[in-house]
Parts: structure tokens; C-alpha cells; sequence
């Protein structure tokens, strides 16, 4: 059974979290349920983690994450989440830690399938020139959890020639 929960108002927009008995499996950008379980622990918790990373007072989830695909995503997916917060991967680097150097593509299809984005950080993941590229929930919200990250990010006339800045390590 999926349990489904709507935040109306985050800093991206509404936000709709589903889990199942594994735990959280699906994040989507709008609303997209209007039956809702909002008592669902999983869902409590993950409510409760992102209302925190939106504020700027978390910098890593700690919840039970139940996302489907198959196994070469789940690799990608497993190595977004090695991304520490405030930093940012090309898609080749993420690549290259798979052992698959040739594979960037691959890992930028698997990254636009990733059923978890912000709990599973794709935003965190550039193109090789430090372009934003393409974000499943729009540039405009990426560069907001990029800038909420503290990452410095030069504008461009597109979107998706804004390139980030990286910190300083």
C-alpha cells in the first residue's frame, strides 16, 4: 500500500512524498495526490527532515528510503548520496566512482529517474563545465537547493548555461 503525503508549501513548491512499508519511495515536484495519510511515520519523518533542510538547519537525511529501478540507477542513485552538502559531482566523476568512465550518459538518464530528488541529491550533480544542465523539478529549483547549500551560482542569459561556482575547499 502507498501512503501519500502533500507539503503545500516548501521552498521549491509543493511537494508530494510517498512511501510504502519499506520506507519513502517517491518525491514529486507539484501536487500530484488529493488523498493524503498523513500519519504515516515515514512520511512524518521525512515532512519533519525536509522542513529542516529548507531551513537550513539539516544537512543530511536520515530516513528509510525504499526507491525503485533498476540496478545500475540504484548504483547512481547510491553514489548521489555519497555528495556531501554544499558540493556538487559531474556526471563523469559519478561515472568514473561506478568504475564506468565512458558511462556519463547513462548516469544522466539514471540521475532523471531518480524517484527521490532533494533526499536523493541529483541536484547536486553539474555538468563537467560546472553547467546546471537539466534538473527534473526545473532550473529555477535546483538553483534554489544549490544556493540553499550556499553554493554560488553565475547566471547566464539560459538557465541552463548558469554554471555553479564550487566552494572553496
Amino acid at each position: 500500500m502507498i501512503h501519500t503525503l502533500v507539503l503545500a508549501d516548501t521552498l521549491v513548491g509543493p511537494l508530494t512524498l510517498q512511501a510504502d512499508a519499506k520506507g519513502l519511495c517517491r518525491i514529486d515536484f507539484g501536487q500530484r495526490s488529493t488523498s493524503q495519510n498523513p500519519e504515516h511515520p515515514v512520511l512524518q519523518a521525512a515532512a519533519s527532515q525536509l522542513e529542516a533542510y529548507f531551513a537550513g538547519r539539516l544537512k543530511q537525511f536520515d530516513l528509510p528510503l525504499a526507491p525503485v529501478g533498476t540496478a545500475f540507477q540504484e548504483q547512481v542513485w547510491n553514489q548521489l548520496l555519497n555528495i556531501p552538502w554544499g558540493q556538487t559531482r559531474s556526471y563523469g566523476e559519478i561515472a568514473a566512482a561506478l568504475g564506468k568512465p565512458g558511462a556519463s550518459r547513462a548516469v544522466g538518464l539514471a540521475n532523471n529517474r531518480n524517484p527521490l530528488s532533494i533526499i536523493i541529491p541529483c541536484h547536486r550533480v553539474i555538468g563537467s563545465g560546472g553547467e546546471l544542465t537539466g534538473y527534473g523539478g526545473g532550473l529555477t529549483h535546483k538553483i534554489h537547493l544549490l544556493e540553499l547549500e550556499q553554493l554560488v551560482i553565475q547566471p547566464a542569459e539560459l538557465l541552463e548555461r548558469a554554471r555553479v561556482i564550487r566552494k572553496p575547499a
